[in-house]
């Protein structure tokens, strides 16, 4: 069997763009253990070899990211400044404390009646919502759908969001982090859209936004006050339907909840 050939410079860039690298090093090897004093100058190191012309260099999609701590504070601060959806999508759009963004294809902020009643909030997109920009259009997605419908809703009269609006690479679970430094988005997301309930699907949405760390069997189906700072919101968690495509012996629950928004909402479903 002939050996595979090898990749070419563009493949390597783009693999080690996709793997997180972002910062080139010199050819000859530095002894970071050795006497600061015996360690050449940048400029005695051995010469680069000139990047051929026909092979361009693809730009980095953004600026390293700054400190977590520092990319929350700006979090914070850029976030509470939005007085729009529209704006705070744009201030997402450019906002660059989240190393997320750089190997995701596009933001997925959000779905929906901005002026509905009830708003859903996952964790991250998946492959599907990264290539759509838009959240739950996968297999989880439609179950979604089917989920809303049996209760009178669909995409016009409900909202939907994730907590991280970048897909993790790999469909990664985020890091405690990434998941802190996107917090203040869907907090004010939350505040503009100011429904009438809100419904966390799964463990880390509802531990996030909810401030519980109890698992999702004993919070799914209780009510919780989800404070704004200018309303309290009813807030009810329920399951993720990418767990009920796993288990789908969980349907049966999922659906007592969703008659328990339903009968929230002032529109209960016969049976």
């Amino acid at each position: 069997m002939p050996p595979d050939p090898a990749p070419t410079v563009r493949e390597l860039l783009a693999f080690y763009l996709e793997a997180g690298v972002d910062c080139a090093l010199t050819e000859a090897p530095v002894n970071r253990l050795a006497d600061p004093d015996l360690i050449p100058a940048a400029s005695e190191a051995a010469p680069q070899r000139p990047v051929s012309a026909a092979v361009p260099i693809p730009a980095p999609r953004s600026q390293t990211p700054p400190a977590p701590e520092a990319a929350i504070v700006s979090a914070r601060e850029a976030a509470r400044t939005a007085p729009t959806l529209e704006a705070l999508r744009a201030l997402l759009e450019n906002f660059d404390g989240c190393a997320l963004k750089s190997t995701a294809t596009r933001l997925v902020f959000s779905d929906g009646n901005p002026k509905a009643r009830v708003m859903f909030v996952g964790e991250a997109p998946g492959r599907e919502e990264d290539i759509e920009g838009l959240p739950f259009v996968g297999r989880s997605g439609k179950l979604l759908d089917r989920m809303i419908a049996a209760i009178g809703l669909d995409r016009s009269s409900a909202y939907i969001a994730n907590v991280i609006p970048w897909r993790p690479p790999g469909n990664r679970t985020p890091t405690p982090q990434e998941t802190q430094i996107c917090l203040p988005f869907v907090q004010r997301q939350i505040e503009l859209v100011n429904p009438d309930v809100l419904v966390t699907l799964g463990n880390p949405s509802t531990q996030t936004l909810l401030s519980t760390r109890e698992g999702i069997m004993k919070t799914r189906g209780r009510w919780f006050d989800y404070d704004t700072g200018t309303r309290v919101i009813r807030a009810i968690a329920t399951f993720h339907p990418a767990y009920l495509l796993r288990s789908p012996s969980y349907k049966r629950m999922a659906w007592q909840d969703l008659r328990a928004i339903a009968k929230a909402l002032g529109n209960p479903p016969s049976s």
